[in-house]
């Protein structure tokens, strides 16, 4: 009897490490450090939770199927900051907006695969992407990455079949925190574009990227539309995720099969959340500014805790966004490593082998930390807890 796709694809990687939390309790004086998710777990500002609670009683149109595709307003609203941030040529028709980032990147699957296809994922993974990819029929094609935690466009060229689609990449990267320079991301939208493949960018943590200037000129190829799928995400902007807003720019003819893909799915993204997101873009420019600077604050304060784990032979392979991926120096593959850190220091992360290929080796010595939801102090205290692991390592501690 053959297995159906969702039987084959392994399970949601957050909701199983949550699980290991049932056997356990932590005191107010020990409390969780919870570092395994980078949703944002605060509510929206309240400024924007109190125009949220005047549309849901002022305007109906809160309350009804909207257009598939997105609110116009929304769309118009997105086309025009992107050309402002990326100085380039988005118009509103190019615009998708999607229940949340994750059915963004499903639409983008739908619209250019067919059943026995690839798409080029760099390892690590996020992964819901290869989730998706599995349960649409579709191989990842696994890239390694480099020390830096950067793809290869080189390495990426000979992976590429007459049945290859699509690259996909993250930056700032999920799970590992790179950012990508600008002239890997040319790089790879070149291959793809020889290629006539598509280059799927998502952007979801864009707003905290810590360069100032735009993060790739992409959209200023005047035939940018040929190759780029863009997505983005309203959650980790402005504390958005229940509300499930989500966008993807690309040319008018994918977002026409984008649209059958939508309308059967979800028929639209939430119109509260749609309305909330435009509010949001048109007036909390300065609030997402700050919040920004935050990230950037406990990014720092990641990057100083972490001299206190480089004697005891832990690695910082990359920082940036909402994450921190390290590598551990323990015997204990990272799987057993994570549920380890639940019951001896009260610490829950993902380990590598959620963002990699089964058997992946490099997948066992790592481990991801998500720092958006916890403050300076907490993040003292989980090197703290982390430095205090007495577990066999894997080799001696180097005194280099």
């Amino acid at each position: 009897m053959s297995m159906t796709r969702t039987k084959a694809t392994f399970a949601p990687p957050v909701m199983q490490a949550l699980r290991w939390l049932d056997d356990h309790t932590f005191s107010p004086t020990h409390p969780l450090i919870n570092v395994s998710q980078a949703a944002p777990v605060e509510p929206p500002p309240q400024v924007l939770r109190a125009e949220m609670a005047r549309l849901v009683q002022d305007e109906p149109d809160t309350h009804v199927y909207g257009p598939v595709l997105g609110l116009p307003a929304l769309r118009t609203e997105i086309a025009k900051r992107w050309c402002t941030d990326y100085a380039g040529d988005i118009a509103p028709s190019h615009v998708a907006v999607t229940a949340g980032c994750n059915q963004a990147f499903a639409a983008a699957v739908a619209c250019l695969t067919d059943q026995g296809d690839e798409i080029i994922l760099p390892v690590p993974w996020y992964f819901n992407h290869k989730m998706c990819l599995d349960m649409a029929g579709v191989t990842a094609r696994a890239l390694p990455t480099d020390t830096q935690m950067l793809p290869d466009p080189a390495q990426a060229a000979h992976l590429i079949t007459p049945r290859t689609k699509a690259i996909a990449l993250v930056s700032p990267n999920n799970p590992a925190g790179v950012e990508y320079p600008e002239s890997l991301i040319s790089d790879f939208f070149a291959l793809a574009q020889s290629h006539k493949i598509a280059l799927i960018l998502d952007e979801t943590y864009r707003d905290f990227d810590s360069r100032p200037q735009p993060p790739h000129r992409l959209f200023q190829n005047l035939n940018w539309s040929d190759t780029l799928v863009q997505l983005y995400s309203f959650s980790k902007a402005y504390r958005l995720t229940g509300h499930r807003v989500g966008a993807l720019v690309a040319s008018r003819s994918r977002l026409g099969e984008i649209e059958k893909f939508l309308d059967s799915i979800a028929i639209c993204a939430p119109q509260l959340g749609q309305h909330a997101a435009l509010w949001a873009m048109q007036n909390l420019r300065d609030w997402l500014a700050a919040e920004r600077l935050e990230i950037l604050d406990r990014r720092r304060a990641i990057s100083q805790g972490f001299n206190t784990l480089k004697p005891e032979g832990w690695q910082l392979l990359g920082l940036g966004a909402y994450f921190a991926y390290f590598r551990h120096p323990f015997a204990l593959p990272s799987d057993q490593l994570a549920q380890r850190m639940v019951r001896d220091i009260g610490v829950l992360a993902l380990p590598g082998t959620m963002f990699t290929p089964p058997g992946d080796p490099r997948g066992e010595t790592e481990i991801r930390v998500a720092f958006a939801n916890i403050d300076k102090t907490e993040i003292e205290n989980l090197f703290t807890r982390l430095q205090s692991l007495r577990l066999s390592l894997a080799q001696p501690v180097s005194d280099a």
